[in-house]
């Protein structure tokens, strides 16, 4: 019952056309290539996160859920304040258990922040958690409005795309560990390929995870971010990825981060 965190179903295209804002456009990804990697890998169950290039457009996402089973496969949404009540119900009732909001510049930049509130808010009743997708400069410019939300689990996303060469004592880092001593605050400890900057194997991603993992070893998950999306040079193989996350922990903490703390985000309904 191994679980992949965070990976992304894209398209078929002809079936779950990109939203007309994406700032991207990615090669098709559906749901039988992703069955087929965690067939290879190992990884028996996934959460798939929705991310920019179908927007607010959330059905490729749960044909995947309901295609797998949401005993296996759940989600996490990309939502508005336009959303109705039902269509949230409808979201809980086809397996999604987080709205994911995104602050990377590239990719749109932070959203409306009063409209964000309104959906977290109006989301609660449902358990669901917040997944905030995040640079390394924007968990500095918003530590003040993350900070408000006390109520909630808050993920974020891929170690917070901390840049390796800066070293462990960067301001965001530091910052970044200080929120993960607040209990209601979890991290992926995915995203090695998109910190590192020596490149593969990503070794130089290592002390960030293993230093979240000792701040908060039961508040840490992985993902595979697969089909990795936005990547411009070193594309990463899985089975690698799988292989540098053996070099976190023992394997106590390996199946904490890959079973026990995914039941609890994820599957304690």
């Amino acid at each position: 019952m191994a679980c992949d965190a965070h990976c992304h179903v894209f398209g078929p295209s002809n079936i779950f056309p990109y939203h007309p804002t994406s700032t991207y456009i990615p090669p098709d990804a559906g749901k039988e290539r992703l069955k087929a990697l965690h067939d290879k890998i190992g990884l028996e169950r996934a959460i798939i996160v929705q991310a920019s290039c179908h927007g607010p457009d959330n059905r490729a996402m749960l044909d995947a859920i309901k295609w797998r089973g949401d005993k296996y496969w759940r989600g996490v949404c990309i939502a508005n304040k336009d959303f109705t009540d039902k269509e949230f119900e409808a979201l809980h009732e086809g397996g999604v258990r987080g709205v994911r909001f995104n602050f990377v510049k590239h990719l749109g930049g932070a959203p409306n922040l009063d409209g964000m509130k309104n959906v977290l808010e109006r989301v609660k009743q449902f358990g669901w958690h917040l997944v905030i997708h995040v640079n390394a400069e924007d968990i500095i410019e918003y530590e003040g409005f993350f900070s408000q939300f006390k109520d909630m689990n808050i993920v974020v996303d891929h170690m917070g795309k901390i840049p390796t060469n800066l070293g462990v004592e960067q301001p965001a880092f530091k910052l970044l560990l200080e929120f993960m001593q607040r209990e209601n605050w979890w991290v992926k400890v995915s995203g090695s390929e998109r910190n590192s900057t020596a490149g593969p194997p990503f070794y130089d991603a290592i002390p960030y995870a293993q230093a979240l993992i000792k701040v908060a070893p039961n508040r840490c998950i992985w993902g595979t971010d697969f089909p990795h999306p936005n990547i411009k040079e070193h594309m990463p193989d899985d089975g690698d990825l799988v292989d540098l996350l053996s070099l976190f922990g023992d394997e106590l903490t390996l199946r904490k981060i890959l079973v026990d703390n995914p039941n609890t985000l994820y599957w304690n309904d």
